[in-house]
């Protein structure tokens, strides 16, 4: 009922002394007046309007523009005054034909006309029949029809049901008054005053909110019972619309009133913040502003820093975005740029700082003091990106906290293991929720400048995932070339890194990546040895657990043979985390006695050192002298330092079968290969009975069983030991080796000389063999680790035939039974 205003406006304007109680006379007193109508009516002029249905017995306002249309009202009014209305089926046409109109329309009386200045023609008319055109005449000077009335089909005693349709429809169009405000409330009075059921339908039917052939289907309907219960379909979807509408308008203005509500309560706070002393957030933008301005950054960081700071003063301070921006703000401020620590350049006190607080590690100590003494000569030198490597617990990662000690500057420690998100590493996109720099950059705002020591621990241990590599990230960062315009995801600006001192930690280089290896200076930190190991017990370990136990000096010592104890036969590592743990069992033993007054030995010994934490954990490593043929020491090195590796090799009766036991790895399996076909091919100049190789079958043992073991470096070692098995020849006494070995003889280096050597030396080993290109190696190591011991160094394994196989058979000698091959 949209147009139920408009309507009813002009209505009552039409005559100012008509009421709305005299409306309804006129509908019923003109019923006698409508029969006389449609007897009369049989031609009739056709007056085609244009977004509208007339209906019977309803008065409306019509404005009539066509120069047609105008000659045949002024023509009608002087007349009968009668006219027929039909709606124009198709509003675009200016020229109305009569394929354009419905053929349903209605009989209309014109009550008044009255001529406008512009020369258009208002017309008031009202409804009497409904119509249906049998034939249209002519279209000039203005269409004519021939027409047939047609009758209203209504009940003349009302039964419930048409009752109940009837209250439906009124109450529909009392709830559609209700919930559309523009309606005036005069409206409602007419409604109420309206006691013709059928003029209520009609009434209706023209002002209802619909379209135009929905109320052109209303109108063709001869029966107005059915004209009624599709006039409540469409008033009850125009209820549907308006509730809409409401529920529509209402959440907007709650919304308007929301926001209202918010801007007068910040200005309640922001008033209120300035009697209590408080600062507003124009102030906390203002105090930032001034932070920034004393920064020490460059033209393009402060130009970026005051843009984000404006993006502050356009948000709204209780939207989601504003702590957001105000979080990356501070930040930006937060970070050191161009502020560095003042370095300390005093070589002599760096060195007595390392020494005091690391026992041996001299390659690493003296690296840092060429560092230091390059850098007070040229003040603006790129910091290297150092790499120890080394097994566990030698100390690699407290060595960064003494590096910033004697460098005087700021320490900060990234741990790396298991992480396998690059995000870590170049932070997120500020746009997604939860953002936050990477542990690079965040490092960085911890140290609080820009030239720290910066500890990457584990960097062997790097992860990688769906969400990218971390190793591929650190390219970048670790790369002395390009850290100095470093940009951090969540950052979005270049921060300068190559003043940065970088030590990163590994226990194996297999594991990192090889371009992120290219990067780093290698600082190899070998293991301890065991004299290293009681040292430093002494120095470090037993002063620092006694604190940590609450012990006094008197109340705990431990001898030199009682620290050696617990290094040979309570720990197996290369470093010192292991010995570390058995000494604060001990204190812990002590501690114990001493809060119940009970008696001890404070002075432990090696004897107390078994009392007090039981048997040993581990069989000291011994040397195998025996005088069986086939028994070789080779040295291997594991993530635990150096070790020795007895190789056993024993013939058998058979058809040439080999078997490998041990749990040998697939490297060391393709050594014994080439060990054995090395020596067939020198089967001749050994002395070896070619029919031994398929008359006898080869095991080749390497004790402990349960431990895996992998590596080229026992190749030499297995070819030793398959020339004295299959010469029977003795093996020289206290002779260990170590090497790889190729298809013709040749004897390749190998790694991890120092912790061998330091294992052969454990066991009483006195010669040892290794490839000439390991001299180097030991030309590296202190002279007290490789004192009493004499190295050969090989070229071929004709060399080491020549040093580790005697001329004498073995006492047990095996006597082979050789039969003659058929050909």
């Amino acid at each position: 009922m949209s147009n139920l205003p408009t309507i009813n406006s002009v209505f009552f304007e039409a005559d100012e002394d008509t009421e709305a109680s005299e409306i309804i006379p006129l509908f019923n007193n003109s019923v006698e007046d409508d029969a006389k109508i449609g007897k009369s009516v049989d031609e009739l002029p056709i007056l085609p309007v244009r977004n509208m249905v007339m209906f019977p017995g309803v008065i409306v306002p019509v404005t009539v523009t066509r120069q047609k249309a105008i000659k045949l009202i002024k023509k009608v009014n002087k007349g009968n005054k009668l006219v027929g209305v039909v709606t124009l089926s198709n509003n675009a046409t200016e020229d109305p034909q009569f394929e354009d109109l419905y053929k349903v329309g209605t009989i209309v009386t014109i009550l008044k006309m009255i001529s406008l200045p512009d020369g258009n023609t208002t017309i008031i008319i009202q409804g009497k029949k409904r119509f249906e055109v049998e034939e249209y005449l002519k279209n000039d000077p203005y269409i004519t029809a021939k027409v047939k009335v047609l009758e209203d089909k209504f009940p003349a005693r009302p039964n419930k049901e048409v009752k109940a349709l009837m209250d439906s429809l009124r109450q529909s169009a009392l709830k559609i008054l209700k919930l559309n405000p523009e309606i005036p409330r005069e409206a409602q009075v007419a409604i109420d005053n309206i006691d013709s059921n059928v003029f209520l339908i009609q009434f209706l039917a023209s002002n209802v909110n619909a379209e135009i052939k929905d109320k052109q289907t209303l109108l063709e309907q001869n029966d107005l019972l059915e004209c009624a219960s599709s006039l409540l379909g469409l008033m009850n979807k125009d209820i549907q619309f308006l509730e809409i509408k409401r529920d529509i308008h209402s959440k907007v203005h709650t919304d308007l009133d929301k926001e209202q509500r918010n801007y007068y309560l910040r200005q309640q706070i922001k008033v209120l913040q300035e009697e209590l002393g408080m600062e507003s957030t124009d102030q906390e933008v203002d105090n930032l502003r001034l932070r920034g301005e004393v920064k020490p950054w460059s033209e393009t960081i402060a130009k970026h820093f005051h843009k984000e700071l404006n993006k502050v003063l356009r948000l709204n301070p209780q939207s989601a975005e504003f702590p957001l921006q105000m979080n990356y703000v501070e930040f930006l401020l937060d970070l050191p740029w161009n502020e560095y620590t003042k370095d300390n350049f005093d070589l002599e006190r760096a060195k007595k700082i390392l020494n005091a607080d690391h026992f041996g590690l001299e390659k690493v100590k003296e690296r840092i003091v060429e560092y230091l003494a390059v850098l007070k000569l040229k003040a603006d030198m790129k910091a290297p990106i150092l790499l120890l490597y080394g097994p566990p617990g030698v100390g690699k990662t407290s060595l960064g906290k003494s590096i910033a000690k004697s460098l005087g500057r700021k320490y900060v420690r990234m741990a790396l293991g298991g992480v396998h998100d690059e995000a870590e590493m170049r932070g997120h996109r500020k746009t997604y929720i939860g953002a936050m720099a990477g542990k690079i950059i965040q490092g960085m705002k911890k140290a609080g400048s820009s030239n720290p020591v910066f500890v990457l621990d584990e960097i062997d241990k790097l992860g990688g995932s769906h969400r990218g590599d971390p190793a591929s990230a650190l390219l970048e960062i670790l790369d002395p070339e390009q850290n100095h315009a470093f940009t951090d995801n969540y950052l979005e600006v270049e921060y300068d890194l190559s003043k940065v001192l970088f030590i990163a930690t590994a226990n194996s280089l297999d594991t990192i990546h090889p371009a992120l290896l290219d990067r780093m200076e290698i600082l190899e930190v070998n293991g301890y040895t065991v004299e290293e190991k009681v040292e430093i017990a002494k120095k470090y370990l037993v002063p620092k657990q006694r604190k940590e136990h609450g012990l006094e000096t008197g109340d705990f010592s431990i001898t030199q043979d009682g620290l050696v104890k617990l290094v040979d036969d309570y720990t197996r590592e290369s470093g010192v985390r292991s010995l570390d743990r058995q000494i604060a069992k001990l204190m812990r033993k002590i501690a114990v006695k001493k809060a119940t007054a009970t008696p001890y030995t404070k002075s432990i010994k090696a004897k107390e050192v078994v009392n007090l934490l039981g048997a040993e954990l581990y069989e000291r490593e011994t040397y195998d002298n025996l005088d069986i043929a086939g028994i070789v020491t080779g040295l291997a090195w594991t993530s635990v330092g150096g070790v020795i590796l007895s190789i056993e090799s024993n013939l058998t009766r058979g058809k040439g079968k080999i078997t490998l036991s041990g749990q040998l790895g697939d490297v060391m399996k393709e050594s014994a290969s080439a060990a054995f076909t090395c020596l067939k091919s020198k089967a001749d100049e050994l002395g070896i009975d070619y029919r031994l190789f398929d008359q006898y079958d080869l095991h080749v043992h390497l004790p402990a069983g349960a431990t895996p073991k992998d590596g080229p470096s026992a190749g030499i070692t297995m070819f030793t030991s398959f020339a004295s098995v299959y010469t029977q020849r003795k093996v020289r006494e206290n002779l260990a080796m170590t090497g790889e070995i190729t298809l013709t003889g040749k004897v390749l280096p190998v790694g991890g000389i120092k912790e061998k050597i330091l294992a052969a030396k454990r066991v009483g080993v006195t010669d040892i063999i290794m490839c000439y290109k390991n001299e180097k190696d030991v030309l590296e190591i202190e002279a007290e680790y490789i004192k009493g011991l004499t190295i050969h160094y090989v070229r071929q394994v004709d060399e080491v035939i020549k040093i580790a196989l005697l001329p004498e058979k073995v006492k047990q000698e095996l006597k082979f039974t050789l039969t003659e091959e058929k050909t």
